[in-house]
């Protein structure tokens, strides 16, 4: 019998939700914690105008111990000294390999997030940027719509 093909769209999504969690695990290991991933799939999901992740890493962000003050201000994060330099090699390392615009400034980013992660932490930084953004473009062409009202 074949399978519909909604069934095997539905299985490659539980795919991507295994990566995830895979992905997790490893940045956890790697002495990542989840406040600082968080703040990362936030501020991916803002550059992309993803409300639906919006809506799952926002309070998952608070969760981790990341205050609502500090999500308010994150699309503000490089003009702010209240970001630590973690915090804010991340960020950067996030934002270019989102925008993918300038392989200098993608370069130059890594090269600062080198001076305070180890190489097993960057790897993980990494797939954190490549499957929050994958998330972004799933929902965002599926249309996902988060509810609003609580």
């Amino acid at each position: 019998m074949a399978v519909p093909q909604l069934d095997r769209v539905t299985d490659v999504y539980r795919q991507l939700v295994r990566t995830a969690v895979a992905s997790r695990e490893a940045s956890i290991a790697a002495g990542l914690n989840d406040g600082l991933l968080e703040l990362v799939n936030v501020r991916v999901s803002q550059i992309n105008g993803c409300a639906a992740c919006l809506s799952t890493h926002v309070p998952a962000a608070r969760k981790a111990g990341v205050s609502q003050r500090r999500l308010d201000l994150l699309p503000a994060w490089r003009d702010l000294d209240g970001f630590g330099d973690q915090e804010r090699a991340a960020l950067r390392l996030a934002e270019t390999l989102t925008r993918l615009d300038d392989s200098r400034e993608r370069a130059d980013a890594l090269a600062a997030a080198t001076e305070l992660f180890d190489a097993d932490q960057i790897a993980a930084l990494e797939w954190t940027v490549v499957l929050i953004n994958a998330f972004n473009r799933v929902s965002i062409a599926s249309h996902h719509q988060p509810r609003i009202d609580d």
